[in-house]
């Protein structure tokens, strides 16, 4: 008896510092992506392992070099701090096939300060026009209980440095005759031009 709780007694203290000892899990693999805009850099660190049909589509047109000389041409804010600016590839002729959607759900991935996600109609039809959020917003992320389209919108990634040009751009004037429904008011008067989008790292698990 005395022999069995010692040995319990032993394995209870021993417990502690096998967890302490184990390897840290290893970090999903991501790719950072240099953004040089009109008003300084900004860099995405993208979820390659976590989103990889939104992270290689957005890849994708980098390879081609189909967002260099976009702009970024929405602002909202929403309140002070809270809001959105929005990015992508117009041109009809220059996009590639719509992807699959990926979820919050599926990914993991919350629509945090600084995250970046794609635009999108009805689940499954985003091609080329991203965001970057200001401050962060649950309503977006997936939500399997509420009625109707409740996929939210594919989160696959974050701004890591220049938030800063960011929330610039998310200042600059807009038209208020621009625009149509919820979007009227919000398109950026003087679009800020994406001068060239480049791979500049790419992270190991």
């Amino acid at each position: 008896m005395i022999r069995a709780l010692l040995a319990f007694l032993l394995m209870a203290i021993a417990a502690p510092v096998v967890a302490q000892d184990a390897p840290p899990a290893p970090r999903p693999a991501t790719v950072r992506v240099l953004l040089t805009t009109e008003l300084g850099p900004v860099t995405l660190e993208l979820e390659k392992e976590r989103a990889p049909i939104t992270t290689a589509n957005f890849l994708r047109y980098v390879a081609a070099k189909r967002f260099d000389g976009i702009g970024f041409y929405r602002a909202v804010t929403v309140a002070p701090g809270f809001g959105l600016v929005q990015a992508g590839q117009r041109d009809g002729a220059k996009l590639y096939p719509p992807i699959a959607h990926e979820s919050t759900t599926q990914t993991g991935l919350r629509h945090g300060d600084g995250a970046i996600s794609m635009a999108r109609a009805a689940p499954g039809s985003a091609v080329a026009d991203w965001f970057i959020m200001i401050g962060a917003s649950p309503a977006m992320d997936a939500n399997p209980a509420a009625p109707g389209d409740n996929l939210g919108f594919a989160a696959f990634g974050r701004v890591v440095e220049g938030m800063e040009i960011v929330r610039q751009i998310q200042g600059a004037p807009t038209d208020t005759n621009q625009g149509e429904g919820v979007m009227k008011g919000q398109m950026i008067a003087k679009p800020v031009k994406i001068l060239t989008a480049r791979v500049v790292e790419q992270a190991a698990p």
